[in-house]
């Protein structure tokens, strides 16, 4: 069974099996919130956003 969770915690590595997660950069992430959500105050369609991400794979796949 493939077991994956996202925002890579410290306690993802801990369980048993350790879980598969996903790392976004979470300065990255408040920075896109902040333009689309000023994009939309201000009237403006809200342009898609792609965060890079990695994959961090533990024992749980």
């Amino acid at each position: 069974m493939a077991v994956v969770g996202f925002d890579d915690i410290e306690a993802a590595a801990y369980t048993t099996p350790a879980l598969t997660s996903v790392r976004s950069p979470m300065a990255d992430q408040a920075i896109a919130t902040v333009h689309l959500l000023l994009g939309l105050i201000e009237g403006g369609p809200g342009d898609p956003v792609v965060i890079p991400s990695e994959l961090v794979v533990r024992e749980s796949t």
